[in-house]
């Protein structure tokens, strides 16, 4: 009995070990990309991955649903999120490459493939705009919506709104009696 209490204790010990070795992050960023870009990649990673598996996983005929009127759908979510992803670089000195407002992309399209395409290129997009900047670059001020801002700042405000619509995406989902695929 004393032998399997100490191997549970040894490893209880190696899975915190390995939590605090690596705290929420499915994969290193790439060594090529250090800093806080690095982490800005990783961050974005995190929400971008959930938000194209939970894109996935709804059934293409709920991408019109909305929760109550006036609220965004399911492919509007999607979209606002690629929207954003492919705009708000342009803050920080880097071209879009589809040159349509955010809200008209929201509206764009509500075809399930199409919406995931979109979402894929746009964090693309993001993390290009990310590894396109020097680590010097960082802590240049850029106008923002609430004033001077750092290019460092702008990048983690994408990163949060991106993980803001993964939630929203998330609660839409439980709704409708789908499970996020990395929760099953």
């Amino acid at each position: 009995m004393k032998l399997f209490v100490r191997l549970v204790y040894v490893v209880g010990i190696l899975l915190a070990s390995s939590a605090v070795a690596h705290p929420g992050h499915d994969e290193a960023a790439p060594a090529s990309l250090p800093g806080a870009r690095g982490e800005f990649v990783r961050n974005l990673d995190s929400a971008g991955k959930k938000l194209v598996a939970l894109a996935e996983a709804v059934p293409a005929d709920k991408y019109g649903w909305r929760p109550a009127e006036g609220v965004r759908s399911f492919s509007e979510v999607f979209l606002h999120a690629a929207g954003t992803n492919l705009h708000l670089p342009t803050f920080i000195g880097v071209d879009s490459p589809d040159k349509r407002k955010p809200d008209e992309i929201e509206k764009s399209t509500a075809k399930k493939e199409e919406v995931i395409a979109l979402l894929q290129r746009s964090l693309e997009h993001l993390k290009e705009s990310a590894k396109s900047l020097h680590d010097s670059d960082l802590e240049t001020k850029v106008k923002w919506f609430s004033g001077d801002v750092s290019k460092r700042e702008a990048l983690f405000f994408v990163a949060a709104h991106n993980h803001e619509h993964l939630g929203q995406a998330i609660a839409y989902a439980r709704m409708n009696g789908i499970t996020p695929p990395w929760s099953e």
